[in-house]
């Protein structure tokens, strides 16, 4: 229900022309959703890697000890952590912490190899549009082969279920309808924004696209395709940050400036082709004759260190990113950006801060912890819009607004 409530209102969006909306947001409020969700990827790594430090990484011996004062200490660390003997094995959460940072480390160096003097500059870029790949193996590799003797978690796949199944519908009781639809409604919102900022980030002039965007037809399209995949239980599909901009850039021929010792690129032309995302949904629809062999070889840290790499990597992609570090950055050393030569240093870092009070908002209302409070995150992020066109012109001049914002 919550999933066929969803469908109809982005269908109904598409066809009220909601998507209009959109001409008020401005490079800000993409900006602070995409490094949101950056920060998203780095926050669930983390969790991941702490809760298994906190299953297995105890010692037995010390948690069963009869010595007075260790017993105390050790077992009260125990009750605070809810270790289990049974459960430990250190080995455990360092191989996975291991496996993460490897898989990270590798792609990172992989990826950033276009930038190296080393063969000419279209095999660098091949080179690094395989770094995600050549970093997922050669971790999993590391975790499957060679440290086989610890066994950590993997793929599973109940083998018993239907691949396709419908859902049961019952007669629900008029209060589950109602809740429901205002899930659904909530839901909608979120897709609605992540879609909508998503085409807007793809559809930047920057990228010097030719073909025209279609904000309400890929809106129609989504709640479509999530109607038919909440009747067979499937999840959902939205529009996609940071993938959606990286995708854009491997298709990118890209031109590489140096001034005064600052590289910069300018992206001059991008295959706009439907061939990449075709193929690339063809090849996850095969993934599902790879169960349980050989995708039961990717251990789960892997999969973690692939957030972590595609949160560092879009990083650069962020103006917002860029101005923080120049709060760090002595004022001799700031590269001959536009808005740089334009704005007085304190409104740069004042613009920079206020953005990122905005960031810290929605990861307070997201990460926060409570489920009530996270039902009100897709109207968090409809307010940045109000945010941008009303509260920050009163503070900062709309003239240095332009030079800062205004690239769109």
């Amino acid at each position: 229900m919550v999933g066929l409530s969803n469908s109809f209102f982005l269908i109904l969006y598409a066809l009220v022309g909601a998507s209009n909306i959109m001409m008020f947001c401005s490079r800000s409020t993409e900006e602070i959703v995409g490094l949101f969700i950056s920060v998203a990827f780095v926050v669930d790594s983390v969790k991941y890697i702490v809760k298994e430090f906190n299953t297995f990484y105890c010692f037995p011996d010390l948690l069963n000890t009869n010595s007075t004062l260790n017993s105390s200490i050790v077992k009260r660390a125990a009750a605070e952590t809810s270790l289990n003997p049974a459960d430990c094995d250190p080995t455990k959460p360092m191989l996975a912490l291991l496996l993460m940072l490897i898989t990270v480390y590798v792609g990172v160096q992989i990826f950033n190899f276009k930038y190296s003097p080393y063969l000419n500059a279209d095999k660098r870029v091949i080179v690094a549009d395989y770094a995600l790949v050549v970093a997922v193996i050669s971790a999993s590799v590391l975790g499957s082969y060679v440290f086989k003797s610890i066994h950590l978690k993997q793929f599973t796949v109940n083998d018993e279920a239907p691949l396709f199944r419908l859902v049961d519908y019952k007669s629900p009781p008029p209060g589950a309808v109602i809740t429901s639809v205002g899930l659904g409604f909530l839901m909608s919102f979120l897709f609605f924004m992540e879609g909508n900022i998503s085409a807007s980030v793809v559809n930047n002039p920057q990228n010097k696209l030719k073909k025209g965007s279609a904000f309400h037809l890929d809106m129609f399209v989504t709640g479509v395709i999530n109607a038919v995949l909440s009747v067979f239980a499937l999840p959902w599909v939205h529009g996609s940050l940071p993938h959606s901009p990286l995708h854009v850039r491997a298709l990118a021929d890209i031109e590489e400036h140096v001034e005064n010792g600052h590289l910069t690129e300018t992206i001059v032309y991008v295959r706009e082709t439907r061939l990449t995302t075709f193929f690339s949904n063809i090849m996850i629809g095969l993934s599902l004759f790879m169960f349980p062999y050989p995708l039961n070889l990717i251990p789960i840290p892997v999969l973690y260190g692939l957030f972590l790499f595609l949160a560092f990597t879009s990083l650069g992609e962020f103006q917002m990113w860029e101005r923080f570090v120049l709060i760090f950055t002595e004022q001799n050393l700031y590269p001959p950006i536009h808005y740089v030569r334009k704005v007085p240093q304190k409104i740069i870092h004042c613009f920079t801060l206020l953005q990122l009070v905005q960031l810290i908002g929605l990861c307070l209302v997201s990460f926060g912890g409570s489920a009530y409070l996270k039902m009100f995150f897709p109207f968090c992020i409809i307010m940045l819009l109000p945010i941008r066109e009303k509260i920050l012109p009163k503070i900062i001049s709309e003239r240095f607004l332009e030079a800062l914002d205004g690239e769109h």
